[in-house]
C-alpha cells in the first residue's frame, strides 16, 4: 500500500512539475511579446509609460505556493480572474483593491506577502454593484454600491466588508473621496444630482448641487476625486469636469460634448497627478485624456483595442502617491498600470 501511495504521489508531483514548466514557458513568452508604449510618441519627451496589465493574481505577480499548486491540480483551480473591474485604490504602498460587480465583491492583491483575497461580507454577503473605492489615512477602504444604495467599509486589518452607517438615506451613491486632513467623506449621489459631505462618523455636514446645466449644477454626476483642497467631479451628462473647493463653492469647469480629442463623450473616472494634470477616462472614446490644471487639453492615452495601452469601455482611474496610474479597463477585464514621469523629474 505504501509503495502504491509513493507511485501516486510521484505521479502527481511529476504532472505538477510539468504544469509549472509549461506555465512558466507560457508566461515568459507572453511577457517577451508585449511592447511597452509611451506617450507622447517619440521624439517628444515621454510623460506616460505603460508598465503592465493584470487580470489574475498570477498576472499581477502573486505566485502560488506548492500546496496551492497541488490543491489546484487535485481539486481544480479557483478562477480569480476579473470580470468587470470598475474602480481601484491602493493603501499602505502594498495593497491594491479592485471593485468588480462581475464577482460581486472587491479583489485585494498583496505582492509583498504574496496573497490574494476576494473580499465580501461575512456569511457570503456580496455586493451586486460596487462602483467606487477610496481609502482613509488609517488604511480603511470604503466601497459604494449603487444598487444597494449603501456605503461599506473594509477595515485595514479585515478580510470582510461591513456596512458603514450614514445618518442620511442615499438614492444612488457612486463616486467617493475622503479628504485626508479632516477625514470628511465626499459622496456623489447620481440620482439626486448632488454631492453629500459626511464627517468621519457618518454625520451629514453639507450637500451641494442640483439638477441643471449651470455652473455648480449637475446632470447625473458620477465620480469625484480631490487634491490639495480641490474637488474634481465628473458631471457626466453635462460632458464636463467641475471643480469645487471643500465647502462646495464652485471654482471652474472644462469640457463639452464631442467625439474628438479634448472633447467628452462618456466621461467616467477622474484623477490628478502630482503636477496638477487632470486625467479623464472616457468610456465611449475608449481613452484617457489629459488636461492641465486650467482645463486645457494636453494629450490622449489609448484607443479601442486589446493591446497594451488600448481600452474597451474603461471606467475608473486612480493615481497613487508613487505616481502609478491604474485604469479599470472594464470590458477587457483587466487593470492597466502606467507610470507618470513628472516635469520635475520626480516621477517614479
Amino acid at each position: 500500500m505504501s509503495r502504491l501511495l509513493r507511485i501516486i504521489t510521484f505521479g502527481i508531483m511529476s504532472a505538477l512539475l510539468a504544469s509549472l514548466i509549461t506555465a512558466c514557458a507560457s508566461n515568459n513568452g507572453k511577457t517577451s511579446s508585449i511592447s511597452k508604449p509611451v506617450w507622447p510618441a517619440p521624439p517628444a519627451t515621454t510623460r506616460i509609460v505603460f508598465e503592465q496589465s493584470f487580470s489574475t493574481p498570477e498576472e499581477f505577480g502573486i505566485e502560488k505556493g506548492l500546496w496551492q499548486w497541488i490543491g489546484d491540480f487535485v481539486f481544480g483551480a479557483d478562477d480569480h480572474r476579473m470580470i468587470r473591474p470598475m474602480a481601484i485604490v491602493t493603501t499602505d504602498k502594498r495593497h491594491i483593491f479592485v471593485a468588480d460587480p462581475g464577482v460581486r465583491g472587491v479583489h485585494r492583491f498583496d505582492r509583498h506577502d504574496n496573497s490574494y483575497k476576494l473580499i465580501k461580507g461575512k456569511n457570503g454577503f456580496d455586493l451586486p454593484s460596487p462602483v467606487a473605492l477610496t481609502s482613509d489615512s488609517a488604511g480603511n477602504v470604503f466601497v459604494t454600491d449603487s444598487k444597494l444604495a449603501r456605503v461599506f467599509i473594509i477595515p485595514h486589518d479585515s478580510n470582510f466588508l461591513q456596512p458603514f452607517e450614514l445618518d442620511t438615506e442615499l438614492q444612488q451613491p457612486t463616486g467617493i473621496s475622503i479628504e485626508p486632513k479632516s477625514g470628511n467623506i465626499y459622496l456623489v449621489d447620481t440620482a439626486q444630482h448632488q454631492i453629500l459631505v459626511f464627517d468621519a462618523s457618518g454625520k451629514l455636514i453639507n450637500r451641494f448641487g442640483k439638477h441643471g446645466i449651470h455652473p455648480g449644477e449637475f446632470n447625473y454626476p458620477t465620480m469625484v476625486s480631490q487634491q490639495d483642497g480641490t474637488l474634481f467631479v465628473t458631471d457626466a451628462l453635462n460632458y464636463r469636469i467641475q471643480l469645487f473647493d471643500l465647502n462646495g463653492e464652485y471654482l471652474s469647469s472644462f469640457g463639452q460634448a464631442g467625439q474628438s480629442s479634448g472633447y467628452q463623450a462618456r466621461p467616467k473616472g477622474v484623477a490628478t497627478d502630482e503636477d496638477g494634470n487632470i486625467y479623464v477616462v472616457d468610456a465611449l472614446l475608449n481613452n484617457v485624456q489629459l488636461f492641465d490644471a486650467s482645463g486645457q487639453y494636453l494629450m490622449t492615452i489609448g484607443e479601442q483595442g486589446q493591446r497594451p495601452g488600448q481600452f474597451w469601455l474603461p471606467t475608473g482611474i486612480y493615481i497613487s502617491p508613487q505616481q502609478k496610474i491604474y485604469v479599470a479597463d472594464s470590458h477587457n477585464r483587466r487593470i492597466q498600470v502606467f507610470r507618470y514621469l513628472s516635469d520635475t523629474g520626480s516621477g517614479l
